[in-house]
């Protein structure tokens, strides 16, 4: 099985590299179909992997080489597959290779063809570093891996200002949560004398309280940034400048989960520490909705799906921080497959559209595009949380998680939530593919994506129907002979009956007004004028707040220690050091003019004083002795 880790891991890695040669060569195929054949390589192993862990159990565990080794510090290049990194190896190998041959087709036309497959497969070789990593020093280096390969993806198109802006806002930020990260991965290693996982975990029952509720609070902060949390939420939206098929990656499989992901892994830390797991399920439920009411109003077609899937994450959050580990990776999974289904199709409308963002400038494409209709239907319809799709399965037991646990102000949140998902998730579909064609009006003429790019989505969207059903299999009994076996079961069947078919309804209600209010597009100026609409549309002015008190003023702060310490202080005394050097190079240089009068003066002069010193110093050394 070593040689399927192998496989599963350094196959993105060296198709990044053979697609690196090409970099600033003219577009060729043979870069996009080597690197969609090695991320297929990788996904295949995955699935050789997963099949032996759901035959024997037994992880996978290498250590190639030790990587730091000084006192009693030992770190190798260790990586282990085992029930929770196998879940994620297969999420991120599928969905990669999916977005890897949609690419193939979205990025035809880009004359950096080769350069963006180099840093898409990067992408995926660093996520599954993260995630197989056996040690938190290993994880970070993939942490940072795919926080590298975000900033080169984003601001893929760096001609473009808005890019390079959303990419720096992306990297910067996430900087600022890794500080933090690192500062609990320090204090994993002072307090338990050990980075490796097998070693780490069992030594945190042994630490106080305050000790690990320090260690727990950093690790989170670090994972608020990579998950795009409040308040380190506003990247997300912004990095939607990226390629649509980058899009895809980052919500899906890749960058977002991995703060997921981080909780989930250090488990045995969070469950010793309820307070914190609480706090980060209040968060992910304020997230839920605040990012929810946000994608109401939103007219940029993917901005609305970053939204959602910062609210979705909200979700996944709530359940791990109330200790429900493996409901948390199961949304994750779930979530995976319709979100990067909904992107990519946004991606054949965007091509269809000259890319044209703004759904009420489309309109009836449903009868140019059925394919992409049904699918982006189909995945809204699993996003919404109706039966049978993967997202009623996964978001159903988030809600019973919540409502079994007593939180009913968490499960509140989370089940007005649900109502603003199917609302938006149709808003949008509505606006894009019924109604009047109001394309015509802009002089589109829209077409269906190729046939072979249809065919690689189609996975997706079989996934995002089937999905929800693998739960009652195999996976249950696999993620929690590692992670917590919670149950989450209402006392009463009655009220279990009422709950859902209620919510079905309620959810049912908001997709019908959704078509009802926007299958014509009819724009509310009274409701565009209004204060709520306006707080929505503009974030909540959280991004003008960032730019008007934190940005300028450390702008001016910078302008003024540059124009009176650096310039005044630092750069004056070192020129001053310097002029003083050469002023007296300047009046010295005549020493060495080479004229044969001007030297022996030096001579008499230098020897005179050299018998001035031994005198004095033979008679200090007199008067010292005598």
């Amino acid at each position: 099985m070593e040689f399927y880790l192998y496989l599963a891991l350094f196959s993105p890695l060296v198709g990044s590299l053979i697609a690196g040669l090409f970099g600033a060569s003219k577009k060729t195929l043979f870069t996009g179909l080597i690197t969609s054949a090695l991320i297929f390589t990788s996904f295949v192993s995955s699935f050789m992997l997963l099949l032996h862990i759901l035959g024997d159990g037994e992880p996978v565990h290498v250590e190639m080489m030790t990587w730091i080794a000084t006192g009693n510090l030992y770190i190798p290049f260790g990586f282990i597959v085992d029930q929770v990194s196998v879940v994620m190896m297969m999420v991120v190998s599928l969905v990669s290779t999916v977005v890897h041959v949609y690419s193939i087709g979205y990025m035809d036309h880009d004359k950096s063809f080769n350069r963006f497959f180099s840093y898409l497969s990067a992408f995926v070789f660093s996520m599954m570093v993260l995630v197989m990593s056996d040690n938190f020093l290993g994880l970070f280096i993939g942490w940072e891996g795919v926080g590298l390969c975000s900033w080169l993806l984003i601001g893929f198109w760096y001609h473009k200002e808005s890019a390079t802006w959303a990419a720096n806002e992306a990297f910067i930020m996430n900087r600022i949560a890794d500080l933090a990260m690192l500062i609990g991965i320090f204090l994993v290693y002072w307090n338990t004398g050990s980075l490796q996982y097998h070693i780490a975990f069992p030594a945190f029952a042994t630490l106080d309280s305050s000790t690990l509720l320090m260690i727990g609070i950093f690790l989170f902060i670090g994972a608020m940034g990579k998950s795009a949390q409040f308040p380190l939420h506003t990247w997300l939206a912004d990095a939607m400048e990226g390629p649509t098929p980058v899009s895809a990656l980052i919500h899906a499989a890749t960058m977002v989960t991995a703060g997921v992901y981080l909780v989930v892994r250090a488990n045995p830390l969070y469950d010793l520490i309820p307070d914190v797991g609480y706090f980060i399920a209040s968060l992910g439920a304020f997230v839920a909705m605040f990012a929810a009411s946000m994608a109401l109003v939103n007219r940029d077609m993917k901005r609305i799906i970053a939204y959602s899937t910062l609210s979705q994450l909200g979700y996944m959050f709530v359940a791990a921080g109330l200790g429900a580990y493996w409901v948390a990776l199961f949304h994750l999974m779930a979530h995976a497959f319709f979100k990067a289904l909904l992107f990519l199709g946004a991606g054949n409308v965007m091509h269809a559209m000259d890319d044209e963002l703004d759904p009420f400038k489309m309109g009836g494409l449903k009868k140019s595009m059925k394919w992409t209709w049904i699918m982006m239907t189909l995945a809204s319809v699993a996003l919404a949380g109706i039966w049978p799709l993967a997202g009623f399965f996964s978001k159903d037991l988030i809600l019973e998680a919540a409502f079994v646990e007593h939180h009913y102000v968490l499960y509140t949140i989370l089940l007005v939530t649900a109502f603003m998902t199917a609302f938006y998730s149709f808003r949008l579909v509505s606006l894009i593919f019924h109604g009047k064609e109001r394309h015509k009006e802009y002089g589109f003429h829209p077409h269906e994506a190729y046939k072979f790019v249809l065919i690689a989505m189609s996975p997706l969207a079989i996934l995002a129907v089937v999905a929800g059903f693998l739960f009652k299999g195999s996976y249950i009994e696999m993620v929690t002979t590692l992670l917590p076996a919670t149950e989450y079961h209402l006392h009463s069947e009655t009220t279990f009956w009422i709950m859902n078919i209620g919510t079905q309804l309620a959810v049912g209600f908001s997709i019908a007004f959704a078509y009802m209010k926007y299958e014509n597009a009819k724009i509310d100026k009274k409701v565009e004028s209004g204060f709520l609409y306006k707080l929505l549309i503009n974030q909540y002015y959280i991004p003008y707040f960032y730019e008007e008190y934190l940005t300028k003023p450390y702008r001016e702060l910078s302008s003024v220690a540059w124009k009176h310490v650096d310039l005044k202080v630092v750069d004056a005394t070192v020129d001053m050091i310097a002029n003083i050097f050469y002023e007296t190079g300047e009046k010295t240089h005549v020493m060495q003019d080479g004229n044969l009068s001007t030297m022996l003066r030096w001579m008499v002069a230098g020897t005179a004083l050299l018998l001035v010193l031994a005198v004095a110093f033979t008679v200090g050394y007199s008067v010292l002795v005598g």
